[in-house]
């Protein structure tokens, strides 16, 4: 019998058994926390910010695996923010329902959704292009991670839609790859997201803040931004290090 066929009131008492509840929890758990202010006011603000000091104040949190690289940006001046809409896809050559499991997707992408797709590896296709963008962009979400392909660059530069990418080919998903789930905990590259966390990219990659904690780390990254001013004007004064780490500062 496989996990599948397992009824699952058996799958539970499994679970007791091996004393699984804390590690379920910690992967499957979706946090609904609301956040202390409107969404759109949350993003501009991390918008404000950088990966590197979003990265820093995590790392306060003993949270050191919360960075994605190796991605391209399609938009490496911008800096964008939004809320993670999670998508699973994997290499399979079925196209049964696979058209009609994609506009459900997509009609429940919001805005302020930052799209971030795990494609489990694939490198023969692409599962971003044109009309995804435009169909995204007209419900007004933010940006897309795909950890694959893409294509149609030129209708996604037209559209200014920040992408972060693995690669660029003309094959197209269909006959190739298959959604399996959104909006369900996924991994990329070892980083665990959520539907719900707040995802901030830049030129430097990627960063994932669990909602849970969101705010306080928006609030705590200004304070460094403040404090990384006030070392660059004493850099500039011309202060010695030792002036520098005597104030607080730091390098």
């Amino acid at each position: 019998m496989t996990p599948a066929e397992k009824p699952e009131g058996l799958l539970q008492k499994e679970a007791k058994m091996m004393k699984l509840e804390k590690l379920i929890a910690a992967r499957e758990t979706i946090s609904t926390k609301e956040f202390p202010i409107p969404v759109s006011e949350l993003l501009a603000r991390y918008e404000q910010l950088y990966t590197g000091a979003i990265s820093d104040v995590l790392r306060e949190h003993a949270l050191l695996d919360q960075g994605i690289g190796q991605l391209i940006p399609l938009r490496p001046e911008r800096s964008v923010a939004g809320i993670a809409f999670t998508v699973k896809s994997a290499p399979n050559v079925k196209i049964t329902g696979e058209l009609t499991y994609r506009g459900q997707m997509l009609d429940e992408m919001q805005a302020g959704a930052f799209v971030v797709w795990d494609t489990t590896n694939d490198e023969k296709a692409t599962l971003w292009g044109g009309v995804m963008t435009a169909t995204v962009v007209a419900k007004g979400v933010k940006a897309a991670l795909i950890d694959g392909g893409i294509r149609d660059t030129h209708q996604i530069l037209e559209k200014d839609f920040p992408v972060f990418y693995k690669y660029r080919i003309p094959n197209g998903s269909l006959g190739r790859c298959l959604i399996t789930h959104y909006q369900t905990p996924i991994m990329i590259r070892g980083v665990v997201i959520k539907p719900g966390d707040v995802i901030l990219g830049d030129i430097d990659g990627i960063v994932v803040v669990p909602r849970d904690i969101a705010y306080e780390v928006l609030v705590r990254a200004e304070e460094i931004r403040a404090n990384e001013k006030k070392i660059f004007s004493w850099v500039a004064e011309g202060q010695t290090v030792q002036q520098i780490t005597d104030k607080g500062g730091y390098f």
